[in-house]
């Protein structure tokens, strides 16, 4: 991976921001959920596209979102057709100046998945402790796309391990980097 400058208008100025931009897949991460590693155990990861207004696409695009204390989740309007939602997401307005009137920034935002895809997911959710969580938000030929993670939580024993686990790996890379 290598990180690249993306230009930007955002109030009518001219800025760069740091995008970290993946050369093999031509795809650049617009927000990571780093802790989701620390605190869930991640069992299978998903690809969902996303509903987003034209405001929402180019905020994303400029700023970037914070996916910690977010999450995804099913509901169901009709019994036979569940749906996908993203809850918790803040995307300010791209132009705050120009914004609007029935702008949310706090809106549920529903992803879109195939129906079994959904399926599969209403039947892994019914196991006790797991849940959906957004792990990824990024670019895939010029589309937005989230990567979900059906994810257990973690125990704080299981936290410590993980981290021991990580300082020997370390340590062995370390080693063997010194004698080759």
């Amino acid at each position: 991976m290598q990180y690249v400058y993306a230009n930007a208008y955002i109030q009518d100025v001219y800025i760069q921001i740091y995008v970290q931009y993946n050369t093999r897949t031509s795809m650049a991460i617009i927000a990571d959920n780093k802790k989701a590693g620390y605190n869930y155990d991640i069992l299978e990861k998903i690809e969902a596209g996303m509903e987003l207004n034209g405001q929402e696409v180019k905020s994303l695009r400029a700023r970037g979102v914070s996916l910690q204390g977010n999450y995804v989740m099913i509901k169901r309007k009709n019994p036979e057709k569940p749906e996908v939602f993203w809850v918790g997401a803040n995307i300010p307005p791209y132009q705050p100046l120009n914004i609007a009137e029935n702008y949310v920034p706090q809106r549920d935002r529903k992803l879109l998945l195939h129906k079994s895809e959904i399926e599969y997911l209403v039947d892994k959710i019914k196991e006790k402790g797991l849940t959906l969580v957004p792990l990824l938000v990024y670019t895939k030929k010029h589309k937005l796309k989230m990567l979900i993670g059906l994810a257990k939580g973690k125990k704080n024993f299981d936290k410590r391990e993980s981290i021991k686990k990580r300082e020997t790996q370390r340590k062995i890379n370390t080693e063997l980097k010194t004698r080759g």
